[in-house]
């Protein structure tokens, strides 16, 4: 097992990644202020290890409140958020009664909103059983739940107590899963790391074979680079929405195509051809690290242009953005792989460029 740590001060927490750590409830334990919590989960999850996780607390001395709850990016909204609220009351759990979000990204953002909110705040611990939630989203304390007008409109920073990332998780997830999540870990490459990157390229064949040693290292690095860039900016005022490459056109994607047409990580994976594509445009990146992008992610099967909604659906889309100011989009885009930057203002004809050039894809 290794541990990578948040450094936030005195809410600090630990990220243990390992091989068959989920059932550790020696790990868990010293996260809880009492010795009651309520697992949330979803039908597919549910299944596969909410047994395991239950009985392995019940051994360690702590009562499991169950709540599951529909499996699919369609439903993160308030519904389901609802569920969750509904499982706690009837169990009358309290504001010390934790509440461990077991499952992928979904499930961590659901479960941890409803911990941001619940009773104005309980404790929340991440157990992430995807690869994307292993990577990223568990990790930073980002929750949400989605809008029809926009992807994760909705939401509060909530950070977990500790995040538990079991790798052994990932040999249960399908193909197109794995490859989602792999969208992310490319993006963390691309932003912040250029040696990562290169790796990246020479083991993208191992990766979706599903070897194990080269997973763990891909979950250790990513959680790295994630965890720096937390430390340094919680609430994302500047550097922590480099995180967000690819996002701008990828949450345009999700929600013009409805929510779960496309995984997140498909989504990601053309925003981010069309963020570096835009990159070129503006004279901030050279054209064959566009290509080296676009072929990484072909090589890993995920989409690398969007769907052709048509550029003025696209902008419409893009305006609802967390990261715009004063009405003004600003983008994540590429100077060169391994270095990002927030731009606050590209010329409209290159983004329509953009736009029109990287929308291939039928819906």
């Amino acid at each position: 097992m290794q541990t990578v740590r948040v450094a936030l001060g005195p809410r600090s927490y630990p990220i243990h990644i390992g091989a068959g750590i989920l059932t550790r409830a020696d790990l868990l334990t010293p996260a809880l202020t009492d010795r009651r919590v309520a697992i949330v989960t979803n039908t597919t999850v549910a299944a596969l290890y909410l047994d395991h996780l239950a009985a392995a607390l019940k051994k360690g001395g702590v009562a499991c409140v169950r709540v599951v709850v529909p499996d699919g990016e369609e439903y993160k909204e308030w519904q389901t958020l609802n569920l969750v609220f509904d499982g706690l009351l009837a169990n009358r759990c309290d504001r010390q009664t934790a509440i461990i979000a077991l499952g992928g990204g979904v499930i961590g953002d659901l479960a941890g909103f409803a911990a941001a909110t619940y009773q104005r705040g309980v404790p929340l611990i991440q157990i992430p059983t995807t690869l994307l939630a292993q990577v990223d989203s568990s990790v930073g304390g980002k929750t949400a739940i989605n809008h029809p007008r926009g992807k994760n409109m909705i939401g509060a920073f909530h950070q977990p107590r500790l995040v538990l990332a079991d790798t052994e998780t990932l040999r249960t997830l399908p193909d197109r899963e794995l490859r989602a999540g792999l969208a992310e870990v490319i993006k963390h490459g691309a932003i912040r790391d250029r040696a990562f990157f290169d790796w990246l390229e020479t083991n993208i064949d191992r990766l979706l074979a599903g070897d194990a040693e080269a997973l763990s290292s891909i979950v250790r690095r990513s959680v790295e680079i994630k965890a720096e860039v937390v430390g340094l900016d919680e609430r994302e005022s500047g550097l922590r929405a480099l995180l967000n490459f690819g996002h701008t056109f990828g949450h345009a994607i999700e929600a013009g195509l409805g929510y779960g047409q496309w995984l997140h990580g498909e989504a990601v994976g053309a925003g981010m051809v069309m963020a570096a594509d835009l990159s070129t445009r503006v004279g901030l990146l050279e054209a064959g690290s566009v290509e080296r992008l676009r072929g990484l992610l072909a090589r890993a099967s995920l989409p690398t242009a969007g769907p052709r909604f048509g550029v003025d659906r696209y902008l419409e889309l893009m305006a609802i953005d967390k990261k715009a100011r004063a009405g003004q989009i600003r983008f994540v885009l590429l100077e060169r792989l391994g270095s990002a930057v927030l731009k606050g203002e590209v010329t409209p004809a290159a983004l329509r460029a953009t736009l029109d050039a990287c929308s291939e894809r039928a819906p």
